[in-house]
């Protein structure tokens, strides 16, 4: 009875359980979180064999391929490189047992089951996951807009006639500088590191 209430406790069942923060050290995950660079822990789902760690800068999958091997492959999706989309939550129907988050990151369809009695605290990673979404994609849209107004200007740059070739070659250096540089700076500011605000603002544990 007592091991099966400490299954419980730590999502050792069939169904994911959500983790308590306090409990967040006991986990498999915490040992690949980059605390050294201010990384943390904001929600984390555990079933028997797989752990989903979400934390500020990526989202970790511990699979496992049975609950009796020790052997896991760990997956980590870092923001910065994959996008959030598809965000859904199946809520539970009067006979099933679990809820159900679905969502993309990358090119990896995820669908979580949860245990119905935890559906609340899963609305809330719902609504985090949806919300850094739609900053994705909405940086996604700007950098995408200042990447065809380079190539806009270096269309227009190459078109030009009338220069000498050395005047030509020179303002090509100076422009392509600059524009290195605007480009660069673009991109340290459409493309999102961190998204501790996000959690701190939904997850309500």
């Amino acid at each position: 009875m007592l091991k099966r209430l400490a299954a419980d406790a730590l999502g050792l069942s069939d169904i994911g359980s959500i983790i308590d923060p306090k409990d967040f050290d006991k986990v498999s995950s915490d040992d690949y979180i980059f605390h050294e660079d201010g990384e943390q822990i904001f929600f984390l789902i555990k079933s028997k064999t797989d752990e989903y760690c979400f934390t500020n800068l990526a989202m970790l999958h511990l699979d496992g391929t049975s609950a009796v091997s020790s052997k896991r492959q760990l997956h980590r999706y870092d923001y910065r490189d994959h996008m959030i989309s598809n965000v859904r939550l199946e809520t539970a129907g009067t006979v099933d047992l679990d809820a159900e988050i679905k969502f993309i990151i990358g090119e990896v369809a995820f669908s979580i089951d949860v245990d119905k009695k935890q559906i609340e605290a899963l609305k809330d990673l719902y609504k985090a996951l949806h919300k850094m979404s739609m900053i994705m994609k909405k940086n996604q849209s700007h950098l995408r807009d200042a990447q065809q107004s380079l190539e806009m200007a270096a269309k227009v740059l190459t078109g030009t006639k009338n220069m000498g070739e050395v005047k030509l070659v020179d303002e090509f250096a100076q422009v392509n500088e600059k524009a290195f540089d605007w480009l660069m700076s673009s991109k340290e500011k459409y493309i999102r590191e961190d998204y501790a605000d996000i959690f701190k603002l939904y997850i309500n544990n």
